[in-house]
């Protein structure tokens, strides 16, 4: 079960995100399902089918977990490969 405390070591994709702040104005606001992840960007597929590619050093991003717990991440502190992020040890960042 993902919680806040054990999101770094869990898979992103299937979760639901918006971008709450980003280097790019025109990102800000975007929201869907995460559908793929790369070490530098996410892909969100919004609900009209399209897919946008953000990059993750930039931005600020609230996930969803599927228990209802909406949870704050800085772009930066993701920046890894998906199977990397899990072997790596956080510190508390929210």
């Amino acid at each position: 079960m993902i919680t806040p405390h054990n999101i770094m070591r869990h898979e992103l994709v299937g979760l639901e995100v918006e971008i709450t702040h980003s280097l790019h104005g025109d990102l800000k606001g975007i929201h869907g399902r995460v559908v793929d992840e790369t070490k530098n960007t996410i892909t969100i597929e919004d609900g009209e089918g399209y897919e946008k590619i953000i990059p993750k050093g930039s931005a600020t991003f609230e996930f969803t977990l599927p228990n209802g717990i909406t949870i704050e991440l800085k772009g930066e502190i993701i920046v890894s490969r998906p199977e990397d992020r899990i072997k790596k040890r956080f510190r508390k960042y929210w």
